[in-house]
């Protein structure tokens, strides 16, 4: 249930997909100074020795498989308008305070110190496997047994200036055998994301071939996932039956972020390579996406599910804004992302909070017979992220008014963690929608009212919430990067306060007796203990931390003028 609430939160990434892909294939700098950041590429990336990365070649090679339906003529890489400057999009920052320089680098060391407790775990307890279990030091292997821990992490151990350990992971990177699998069927999804986004990533900011040799591997297996009769790609690789050549058979039916979330990375990837096909396999499928997009019952966005084996990514009426999904070649994501920021504020609603803040939530909804668009007034964690999407939409586009969307849809999210006596927001909550945007007041008869239609309500809930369905905390990400975003695209240091107050309840609430950090089973009632599972994800490392550590940084350092991140936060250079 997790990987499939995760897989519609990141349905939405394809629309930040649609903006970054236009965004990368088109050349803007902004001009900022790169100290910081220049110095710790000349610190990772000098005296690198070449011998101790040497690349052992995966027991099976993906490239040789014949495929049973081969892709005709290839549709080449758009070379981007180097006529055409965007907008920058990162604020134009000052010059910092003696005092405020302290005070940033004391918090960014906090976070780093959390980051390699968690890392030396990993390494002590589940050394090259795809998770750590940070209550009984055990590892788990879901994601194929690649050391998605590992590989994920790669660009965060670089960003922190890890030397040793980075050049320790590289070296580790190289022996990861793509041949073979600890399941039969590989997660087409959490594998791009997470592995080959990992892989790319990590080469961009460290140069290191061995990253790269790595990524065509993967890559080359994950173009399997194209070899069906329509193009169209599956959600889970046949491992064996891909390796035969002979074709798969698409799913009837998928969560919409699946089949499209792959566009970045393989975009990324024919850049990196120039070698198309990559790119080729997922035109199509944005095609498909761009030309449904305005046929759906809540035109600019998509259904939750759809169906690549009919190619039909229109039917259906239960819309989220934890799923939606992205399509195009370079002269459609601008389309694509306009038409998709317009059609998502119907499923907005500002909160009826005693405070009466002015805020959004993003909420889940469907479209009746007659059109009408109805709110679920629910919010997962997993849309928190949005409100990034905007603020970046808002500077590319020249829009005011999305950037103001972006930080409400933020400060909706911050308040999910300040309301509640961990300081840390459930993975999915209800609260009561204002009847207007404007004109909104605490009205306690009405939230007994809609508070009484609710049979989850309990009565511990913090006043404005009429359910906490599911009160984890998963260790998400979505809400920080959201925070980051808006602190780099507008430069108040607000957010850096706002994040701050975000670690620390999160570090401490999260902590294990090992010392480790592990999700916690349920974030609405204060403890001295809180109730955890034995589970890191390994986006714990690879964004959450990452991001609060970026957040805490000199803003050189990773650029958004000069890189773009994918739905794992793997920051992807933009092409020159």
């Amino acid at each position: 249930m997790g990987h499939r609430l995760r897989k519609n939160r990141d349905t939405l990434v394809l629309i930040a997909g649609a903006l970054v892909i236009w965004w990368s294939l088109s050349v803007v700098f902004n001009g900022t100074s790169k100290s910081e950041f220049a110095d710790l590429q000349r610190y990772m990336n000098s005296k690198i020795q070449s011998p101790s990365h040497a690349v052992k070649a995966s027991s099976f090679d993906w490239s040789r498989v014949p495929f049973r339906y081969t892709p005709g003529q290839l549709t080449p890489l758009p070379s981007g308008d180097t006529s055409h400057r965007l907008p920058a999009v990162q604020a134009k920052f000052l010059s910092e305070g003696h005092l405020a320089s302290k005070l940033r680098e004391a918090r960014r060391h906090e976070v780093r110190e959390v980051f390699m407790g968690d890392w030396g775990a990993y390494k002590k307890y589940a050394w090259m496997k795809d998770a750590l279990k940070p209550l009984s030091g055990g590892f788990q292997d879901q994601f194929s047994g690649w050391a998605a821990t590992l590989v994920d992490s790669l660009d965060s151990l670089w960003i922190m200036g890890l030397r040793e350990d980075f050049d320790e992971a590289v070296n580790a990177v190289a022996k990861i055998d793509f041949g073979k699998s600890s399941s039969g069927r590989v997660n087409t999804f959490e594998t791009n994301i997470r592995y080959l986004g990992g892989l790319m990533a990590a080469y961009d900011l460290s140069k290191r071939e061995v990253l790269l040799a790595k990524a065509v591997e993967l890559g080359d297996l994950l173009y399997g996932a194209f070899n069906t009769e329509n193009r169209m790609p599956v959600d889970f690789i046949d491992f064996e039956a891909a390796k035969t050549g002979e074709g798969l058979i698409v799913e009837g039916s998928v969560v919409s972020a699946s089949p499209g979330t792959i566009s970045l990375e393989f975009t990324r990837l024919s850049q990196l390579t120039g070698e198309p096909k990559y790119y080729d396999a997922i035109s199509h499928v944005m095609d498909v996406f761009y030309e449904g997009q305005n046929q759906t019952r809540l035109p600019g966005l998509w259904p939750m599910m759809v169906s690549m084996s009919r190619q039909d990514v229109v039917s259906g009426n239960q819309f989220t804004l934890a799923g939606c999904a992205d399509s195009g070649h370079e002269a459609k994501y601008q389309i694509m992302s306009i038409r998709f920021m317009e059609a998502a504020k119907k499923l907005f609603f500002r909160p009826m909070v005693p405070g009466n803040e002015d805020m959004l939530m993003p909420s889940s909804g469907w479209v009746a017979e007659d059109g009408n668009v109805y709110l679920d007034e629910e919010t997962e964690h997993l849309a928190c992220f949005l409100g990034g999407v905007y603020a970046l939409g808002g500077k590319l586009f020249n829009n005011r008014e999305y950037v103001d969307i972006g930080e409400k849809l933020t400060l909706g999210c911050v308040y999910g963690y300040q309301a509640f006596p961990t300081g840390m927001m459930p993975e999915r909550v209800n609260m009561v929608a204002c009847e207007s945007f404007n004109d909104c007041k605490w009205d306690r008869k009405r939230f007994d009212e809609e508070k009484g239609k609710r049979p989850e309500y309990k009565e511990h809930l913090p006043l404005g919430f009429t359910t906490a369905k599911d009160p984890r905390y998963i260790l998400r990400p979505e809400t920080i990067e959201s925070v980051f975003i808006l602190y780099r695209v507008t430069g108040n240091p607000i957010w850096q306060d706002l994040g701050w107050e975000m670690f620390t309840a999160v570090a401490n609430g999260t902590k294990t007796p090992r010392g480790t950090h592990a999700a916690v089973e349920d974030v609405t009632r204060a403890a001295e203990s809180l109730p955890q599972s034995d589970y890191m994800e390994s986006f714990w490392l690879a964004e959450t931390l990452k991001y609060f550590y970026l957040l805490f940084c000199p803003p050189d350092v990773v650029n958004l003028d000069e890189y773009v991140f994918n739905t794992e936060a793997h920051p992807f250079s933009r092409s020159k």
